[in-house]
């Protein structure tokens, strides 16, 4: 096809493995391995001398279709998917990092990340060193001889602090390193960091890809000659998708850009409602007009994103009291979904990190994150009201 299909038709129908029954809606594979026409037939396709599959923990149809398709959007050569997003960051981090390499990652990380990070790569003997999200010479000057990776997540989570992808993207590959960012906030409706000179974009599938908290999943993309490396630590480490969650995790790309585009306009304008709140004392959006980032956000990003934060004045207490009287939004720390969601940092997704570490990546014991679903968005901001006492 000669014709370049916008991402939205690509969401629907890119990379669809079809069988000889014509079916319309992706085949679902629910098998745990293929058989071969002959012994040499075998032989060939384990050679990769042949192309077919053998086993799902390798490759299955459907998790392929998944796999082609996240890639167009990300504007990737090919792409692996994973059982979780944090598979997909474990997969993207341990495959290129060993001991005695070094990694600079950003501070401002998701709770589980950092965690992942400082209680495993440093056990197994890789340096770390932590910086600024925002402030690229802080990043160049944490350079090392053996600096293997910079990896970030942009916007953040739950600032929503934004990285210069193609200022770091310039440093990594300067110093012969690569560079990795967690698109889970954004997702490639809103976002594709390789455009910006990224090597590895990794997300969390069950966000924004699913979109209506079914399944889980994560999928790295990238240049092939990446991925193919990736893939080859996916599968001796068993961090496969299964063909089930693929074939959910494909009906929820189908609507994805859709979704999206929705929830960014009505976070956009809870944000602005928020601020105007006297009981709110700062509000934490990458869509914002006023953001002091706003023209990297607008280079980088079709949008704000679904996600936001703010700080409620009074600290925990007062946090805690909006958050048992929200009479919509659901108590949960998940987002990307159909579903608003709300939840405090500070004791959930970042639970696990020292109250310093907190305070040193900005998660105060006031600040709530919010994540906007599909529901009208005058019946959110009337329960963000009711729940504040205003």
């Amino acid at each position: 096809m000669t014709h370049q299909l916008h991402p939205q038709t690509l969401a629907i129908r890119g990379s669809k493995e079809q069988t000889a029954y014509n079916e319309h809606q992706q085949a679902l594979f629910l098998t745990s391995s293929f058989m071969f026409d002959s012994a040499a037939d075998g032989a060939a396709i384990f050679a990769k001398q042949k192309q077919g599959f053998t086993y799902s923990r390798t490759a299955n149809p459907t998790v392929t279709t998944f796999q082609k398709r996240i890639a167009q959007l990300e504007q990737a050569e090919e792409g692996i998917a994973t059982g979780t997003g944090m598979a997909a960051i474990q997969a993207a981090l341990l495959t290129f990092l060993s001991a005695g390499d070094h990694l600079i990652s950003s501070r401002s990380l998701f709770g589980t990340t950092a965690g992942f990070i400082t209680g495993h790569l440093m056990r197994f003997g890789i340096e770390v060193t932590f910086v600024s999200q925002t402030d690229v010479s802080e990043w160049e000057k944490a350079i090392r001889p053996n600096t293997k990776m910079l990896f970030l997540e942009t916007p953040s989570n739950p600032l929503c602090e934004v990285g210069d992808l193609e200022k770091l993207a310039e440093l990594a590959h300067k110093n012969n390193a690569l560079l990795a960012v967690d698109n889970a906030f954004c997702s490639p409706a809103v976002q594709q960091p390789l455009k910006f000179g990224v090597d590895l974009s990794v997300q969390s599938a069950t966000k924004a890809i699913d979109g209506q908290g079914r399944v889980l999943g994560g999928i790295v993309c990238g240049k092939a000659e990446l991925i193919q490396k990736i893939a080859l630590y996916v599968n001796s480490m068993g961090l496969s998708l299964s063909p089930f969650n693929a074939w959910i995790l494909l009906s929820g790309v189908e609507t994805m850009l859709l979704r999206v585009r929705e929830q960014n306009q009505a976070a956009l304008k809870i944000a602005q409602w928020l601020q105007k709140q006297q009981k709110i004392q700062k509000v934490y959006y990458s869509g914002l007009p006023e953001n002091p980032q706003v023209e990297l956000v607008k280079k980088q990003q079709s949008g704000g994103g679904a996600v936001l934060a703010f700080e409620v004045k009074g600290g925990q207490e007062a946090a805690w009291q909006l958050i048992d009287q929200v009479k919509i939004f659901s108590k949960t720390a998940n987002f990307g979904d159909v579903r608003s969601t709300i939840t405090h940092p500070w004791t959930t997704t970042h639970g696990r990190m020292s109250p310093e570490d907190k305070l040193a990546a900005g998660i105060t014991d006031g600040l709530l994150r919010i994540a906007i679903g599909l529901e009208y968005v005058d019946d959110l901001i009337w329960d963000l009201q009711q729940a504040l006492g205003e």
